[in-house]
C-alpha cells in the first residue's frame, strides 16, 4: 500500500496492527508460565515477527517507520 507521494507510512501502520492481532491471539501461549521459554521464543518468531515484518525486504523504509517497527517489536517481546 503506497500512497499517492510514494510513502509506506500506511503499509507500516498496517504491519503494526496486524502484529498485535496475532500478538493477542498468540498470548495464551506467550502469557502461559508452564511453556518453556524457548518454545515461547519460536512462537514469536514463526507467528508475530514473521507478522509483523511480512514485506519489509521490498520497502523503501525511512527511519521514522524502523522505529515504529522497532518499538512494536520490543512493545511485544
Amino acid at each position: 500500500m503506497i500512497d499517492e507521494s510514494g510513502y509506506i507510512d500506511e503499509d507500516a501502520k498496517y504491519r503494526i496492527r496486524v502484529g498485535w492481532q496475532k500478538w493477542r491471539n498468540a498470548s495464551g501461549v506467550l502469557c502461559d508460565k508452564k511453556i518453556p521459554l524457548r518454545l515461547k521464543g519460536r512462537v514469536y518468531h514463526m507467528v508475530l515477527r514473521s507478522a509483523l515484518l511480512y514485506g519489509v525486504k521490498c520497502w523503501s523504509i525511512k527511519k521514522t517507520q524502523i522505529q515504529k517497527l522497532m518499538v512494536a517489536e520490543m512493545r511485544m517481546s
